[in-house]
């Protein structure tokens, strides 16, 4: 079962299925322990947003999380005990995540796996290394995080480092880009992006005519927009965060503006097309994978579907490979001590997730990440195309 702080039991359901798909309606009902749990249990901490714009998206990581711990538990926990999941909200703030790292060190976490904003993942990860607490994160891209020289940082996720080269390469070699134009947020992840992006253009050769911030939360972004236009570049790429693309997206086709639009991997979120609207039609993002284009990731898809009554989000099933993941260096450390468990990760290379094999370099970054491109058609996200291993491109079935 997934035990957690509030709720009821229900070990007894989950441990007689034998499914993904079966586990994940336990998960949605899964609750705490009787007043024994806390000595029978291995806590894990998932710090997330809970609140404010990027809620859905924390949300959509925590699911994953729940759905790793039911396949874990059911199978008999680790060491002999279930796992217990400790959530907290850093609402994608870095005062509030100091706050919510300090809360999950005082419950007794043994391991953290969760993260979203690269802004909230900086300081949990100060916090937890003066703990000796492990981090993996699911969804935290700025390259700072993993170059910080810290032992006890990891991430089933790829660098805005990689990100950007990848982005620069599709807009020169497959969309035949020559004027760029590039808008982020300010936000560590939004900033790190786009200037990694922006090196990587120039050396492409492509002209980035424009390279600035927009703030985020403000209702109308027209003025911006406009000056863009004026610029003639032949792509605009922002690597904020989907609540504001939305926006962006809808102003711009709503003042005419013809280039080809695109996003980085904050904003493949299915509520980018809810803001949107029609507007969001043939819009590129570049990302990581998302779960229903991963072949291993099948039977995920299925239980969170079946759980929770829609599809899973972009993260969730990072998130359920970071549970995975911390879970297996637990059983190959033969203790839930911290210290321990941060070695055991740091030997692990050849992890089977649904995301296909993990393993960490020397600095705690997947060994082998990978990003596509999607495309928005109607109200949904469907593969576009990916670099093949000669380095063209071609189109994703």
């Amino acid at each position: 079962m997934i035990v957690q702080r509030n709720g009821s039991p229900t070990a007894g359901r989950v441990l007689r299925q034998t499914t993904i798909a079966a586990l994940a309606a336990l998960a949605v009902l899964a609750g705490i322990a009787p007043g024994s749990a806390q000595s029978q249990t291995i806590k894990i901490g998932v710090p997330v947003p809970l609140s404010g714009s990027s809620a859905n998206a924390g949300i959509d990581i925590l699911n994953g999380a729940k759905l790793a711990a039911a396949r874990v538990n059911a199978a008999g926990g680790v060491l002999g005990k279930q796992i217990e999941l400790v959530p907290e909200d850093d609402a994608c703030d870095a005062q509030t995540a100091v706050q919510a790292a300090q809360k999950l060190v005082d419950a007794g976490v043994v391991a953290v796996a969760g993260g979203y904003c690269s802004s909230a993942a900086l300081p949990e990860l100060t916090t937890f290394h003066r703990a000796g607490i492990s981090y993996v994160m699911d969804a935290s891209t700025n390259p700072k995080l993993t170059e910080m020289g810290y032992d006890n940082v990891f991430r089933t996720i790829g660098r805005d480092d990689e990100q950007g080269p990848f982005a620069a390469g599709f807009m020169k070699n497959s969309l035949h880009a020559r004027r760029a134009a590039v808008i982020n947020d300010n936000t560590t992840y939004a900033k790190g992006l786009a200037d990694n992006t922006v090196e990587a253009l120039k050396k492409e050769g492509v002209d980035v005519v424009y390279n600035d911030a927009i703030t985020p939360g403000q209702m109308d972004y027209s003025p911006t927009l406009t000056h863009v236009a004026s610029l003639k570049p032949d792509v605009l790429y922002y690597t904020g965060y989907f609540s504001e693309a939305g926006l962006l997206v809808k102003e711009a086709r709503q003042l005419g503006l013809k280039m080809t639009l695109m996003g980085g991997d904050g904003t493949n979120d299915p509520t980018l097309m809810k803001t949107a609207g029609p507007a969001a039609e043939g819009m590129i993002i570049t990302t990581a994978p998302l779960a229903q284009f991963l072949s291993g990731a099948h039977d995920f898809v299925d239980g969170y579907t079946k759980a929770y009554g829609q599809g899973p989000g972009p993260y969730s099933v990072y998130e359920y490979d970071a549970v995975g993941v911390t879970a297996k260096a637990i059983a190959d450390a033969k203790s839930a001590t911290p210290a321990a468990i941060t070695a055991a990760l740091h030997k692990i290379s050849n992890y089977q997730g649904a995301t296909g094999t993990i393993g960490f370099n020397a600095k705690g970054d997947r060994s082998k990440a990978v990003y596509i491109t999607i495309i928005v058609h109607g109200d949904n996200f469907t593969p576009y195309q990916r670099q093949d291993a000669s380095g063209h491109w071609v189109a994703m079935k």
